[in-house]
């Protein structure tokens, strides 16, 4: 089997902000990879770090943010390295983001055409007319109805459904070869939900994009992704395809963020919600940083920050418990599931 193209690669990301109280590390370490046409979801609770790992790769940050180290390739390419000139060129026009909220992104001076012709005039040079056939073509792809008009309206004039999708047109309007997409559901009903969903899987078949689909919901990383990134409290603490994520999750907090999602292929009496909360940045613990809210931990995991291992098929988690360290019991029960500790036996492998 060949092996896949690798479009975007993400080492070691640090990410920090100058605060009132001292600097914070936003993001710590992150790394990942984006094969060509495939789709990773990056996941984790509110603060994890997610959206700031996705600014971080187009350098969209706060005045008082900076990226301290890491590399960002784009074919090869760091994009820590462009000039601000070139990353100006590079966004919107090769790699395109969906940002959360629609209201907050779109101009509301401006109609929907002017802000979608105004990429295509600086990308694609093309005329101001050229751009308005083309502003109309794409509203058209992303199924806006009577598009000849709505190109006129101004985004307070559209649903948040239709804002979604105008949000989505201006992301398309150069052929990007990859689209970050942060939470692009998460204002809208589920009905919409679905249809955007549905609209961007659509949309990446016909175009061959890379995805980037940032979330906090399992249900839509089951649905749309090939790999997934679970991050908590600034780091990648769980990195595997969508099938051994979802059917031999390893690391405890993913195992209790799917316990407490609702599922309709098992049998499930209650969901388990997850105790306590995610650590302030401005006061992380010294061992593993979800070691105050694991089931599993001991004495070693609140002592000494974990590294992610990785399996034999590049999946990778940072827990002791699949360590030859782990100080802990041989079979480790975690939210009702049993795991084989790395140094006491032989872990389940899942079937061809």
């Amino acid at each position: 089997m060949s092996v896949p193209e690798i479009i975007l690669e993400v080492k070691n990301l640090k990410t920090s902000f100058a605060t009132d109280s001292g600097e914070v590390r936003a993001v710590d370490g992150v790394s990942f990879k984006l094969p060509k046409g495939q789709t990773i979801g990056i996941v984790g609770e509110s603060g994890s770090g997610k959206s700031i790992t996705s600014l971080s790769i187009l350098r969209l940050l706060a005045s008082n943010g900076k990226i301290k180290e890491g590399e960002v390739l784009y074919k090869g390419q760091d994009l820590l390295k462009f000039s601000e000139d070139q990353m100006r060129k590079l966004r919107g026009n090769e790699i395109s983001m969906i940002f959360q909220e629609p209201m907050t992104s779109l101009n509301p001076v401006y109609t929907v055409g002017q802000q979608i012709g105004e990429a295509l005039m600086l990308h694609q040079n093309m005329s101001k007319k050229e751009a308005h056939i083309r502003s109309v073509e794409l509203l058209k792809l992303v199924g806006i109805p009577s598009p000849d008009k709505r190109v006129k309206n101004y985004p307070f004039e559209l649903s948040g459904g239709m804002r979604q999708r105008v949000m989505i047109a201006m992301s398309l309007a150069c052929d990007p070869e990859i689209l970050i997409a942060d939470e692009p559901t998460t204002a809208l009903d589920v009905t919409i939900q679905a249809q955007i969903l549905e609209l961007i899987k659509e949309l990446q078949d016909r175009l061959g994009m890379s995805v980037v689909f940032i979330t906090h919901d399992l249900g839509v990383v089951a649905e749309t992704c090939d790999y997934v990134a679970v991050m908590y409290a600034g780091q990648v603490v769980e990195y595997a395809d969508i099938r051994s994520l979802f059917h031999y999750p390893k690391l405890p907090y993913t195992i209790g963020l799917l316990k407490s999602l609702p599922r309709h292929d098992i049998e499930q009496d209650k969901l388990e919600p997850i105790k306590g909360n995610v650590p302030s940045p401005h006061d992380m613990p010294v061992g593993c940083r979800f070691s105050p809210r694991c089931p599993a931990a001991t004495d070693l995991c609140r002592a000494k920050m974990p590294q992610l291992e990785t399996d034999e098929k590049g999946n990778q988690v940072r827990c002791w418990i699949y360590s030859e360290e782990w100080d802990g019991e041989s079979e480790v029960n975690i939210y009702g599931e049993t795991r084989i500790a790395k140094s006491r036996g032989t872990e389940t492998v899942l079937p061809d």
